[in-house]
């Protein structure tokens, strides 16, 4: 009996059950008569409870910092403290475990400016519908605002297919100054090159087997899957799209990602272009958005390209 809690309790046990007097027990338990005697002045937070219980089975794979500035949006003046103690309390946590990574060897970043368009990221992720049959997802990220730019669901998806959503992308969205991908077969098909040349794109391959130099793109494919695929059940093609459709929306205009300190791809993107670029304000990022500098005696983002 360690704690007040615990320490209440056996003295309420000991007044009850052995016919102890308030004092008596408290000396056996050795326990405070004022700390017996107190009562809670928190204020009342089953309404704060309810809230957050619903948001956490609307939202399964949100921890309690994400959750925490959804209810801040909503107006909720609790603290960060209260609300992790609530979380924790009603056993809401989300657990996860983490293979053991070691990098092993010096790196060569991509170097970009901190605007819209500078790198695009594209990559595919695969999930089935109800009847088991398969399909994938072409994903397109901007790199610097995080922002999903693009997830297009279909049964096949040719390099053509892929040049044609790019260019109607580039038609809504404006140019971009680099585009990342694997060496998938779609992505180095005849169509893809013939695309890049007409389109004068600067295309950049990741090395083989080291999928983590498109991270940003794998990322929003591990967050896709954990916080949606798994979770959404398709009955047709169709019910694929429009639920990816919504998801990518809600992900860009109301999902506070933890890269951007907290706010949502869509905010940041505005707040940069409305600011051409300047990060004045330390607590819009809790890390870079891009690329560190080069390292020392590379100078131009070709020479990054080819050293992968």
């Amino acid at each position: 009996m360690v704690g007040p809690v615990a320490k209440r309790e056996a003295v309420a046990h000991l007044m009850a059950v052995k016919g102890f007097s308030e004092r008596r027990a408290c000396r056996l338990v050795n326990a405070d008569r004022k700390m017996v005697r107190y009562k809670s002045c928190r204020p009342a937070d089953a309404e704060l409870r309810a809230r957050l219980r619903e948001l956490a089975n609307e939202r399964k794979r949100f921890g309690y910092r994400r959750l925490f500035i959804l209810l801040r949006q909503e107006g909720e003046p609790s603290g960060i403290n209260r609300v992790h103690r609530i979380y924790r309390e009603e056993g809401l946590t989300v657990r996860k475990r983490r293979a053991r990574r070691r990098a092993i060897g010096p790196r060569a970043p991509i170097i970009v400016e901190a605007k819209a368009n500078a790198r695009w990221s594209v990559d595919f992720v695969h999930d089935q519908l109800a009847n088991g049959r398969r399909f994938r997802v072409l994903n397109i990220v901007d790199d610097v605002t995080r922002e999903c730019l693009a997830a297009i669901p279909d049964t096949s998806i040719s390099g053509r297919r892929v040049a044609r959503e790019l260019t109607t992308l580039i038609e809504r969205r404006g140019k971009p100054g680099l585009i990342v991908s694997d060496n998938g077969t779609e992505f180095t098909s005849n169509a893809m090159f013939a695309w890049t040349r007409d389109h004068k794109i600067i295309w950049h391959f990741i090395t083989p087997g080291k999928p983590m130099q498109n991270g940003f793109c794998e990322s929003f494919n591990g967050r896709m899957r954990d916080e949606h695929l798994n979770e959404s059940l398709y009955l047709s093609l169709d019910d694929a799209r429009e639920k990816i459709a919504n998801w990518v929306a809600d992900y860009n205009e109301r999902r506070p990602h933890s890269a951007l300190g907290y706010k949502t791809p869509a905010a940041y993107a505005a707040n940069l272009t409305a600011t051409g670029g300047r990060l004045r304000n330390p607590d819009q990022l809790r890390r870079p958005p891009v690329a560190p500098p080069a390292p020392h005696g590379v100078e131009n983002a070709e020479a990054l390209s080819a050293a992968g």
